[in-house]
């Protein structure tokens, strides 16, 4: 389980054991044409969010220390709970033109977002980022967004450094899915994933 700190109103969260970081030639090659074509998208989105991130810190926008800070902000009053971090205004900003690229892609993807190595995603696909009602089965599942998904697939997803990972779960709105991870990196550190969520079909 992660450890949680309150530093300053903030919660820092632990290191968890490292996600064995190889794929055997046989699962590979497992992959389906869909896993394929999902994968080749899948990094497309690492690339184009290594290349803001860089931007960032290149412009000055942030720095390497904040956005490695691993310091997430507790939203009042939601729940599950939200956070907000250094980098999250940054995130809202720019991420929503390069996830949604990916999201009309096809009717198969469910989501298409980035997280840091623990799982918190500043900034979810416009479908999950309704704005917050009070209805709490409402907001489960139509506002996702600033949540550390700190379960078991979230987190082998955040923290997994091979060319990519690919896992099958249901998720906590109880929908089956496909969930298909590369790693982002920022100046060759490993700085969080890009996961994307999609309804695997026989024929593709």
């Amino acid at each position: 389980m992660n450890r949680r700190v309150m530093i300053a109103m903030a919660v820092s969260i632990g290191a968890l054991g490292a996600i064995p970081a190889s794929a055997s030639a046989e699962e590979r090659d497992a992959l389906s044409t869909q896993d394929r074509e999902v994968l080749s998208w899948a990094n497309q989105l690492a690339a184009e969010t290594s290349q803001m991130l860089e931007r960032w810190l290149q412009s000055r926008a942030i720095s390497e220390e904040k956005l490695f800070a691993r310091l997430y902000y507790p939203i009042a009053r939601t729940d599950p709970p939200k956070y907000t971090t250094e980098y999250s205004g940054l995130a809202d900003r720019d991420l929503p033109t390069l996830q949604e690229a990916i999201v009309r892609k096809s009717g198969t993807i469910v989501f298409a977002v980035v997280t840091d190595i623990n799982g918190y995603l500043p900034t979810h696909n416009q479908r999950y980022s309704m704005p917050l009602t009070g209805n709490l089965a409402f907001d489960l599942v139509n506002n996702r967004t600033k949540r550390i998904f700190g379960d078991r697939t979230g987190i082998a997803a955040a923290r997994n450094e091979a060319p990519y990972l690919l896992q099958r779960y249901k998720r906590d709105t109880g929908e089956l899915m496909a969930d298909l991870s590369v790693p982002v990196k920022v100046r060759g550190k490993h700085w969080g994933c890009v996961r994307i969520g999609y309804r695997q079909v026989e024929k593709y």
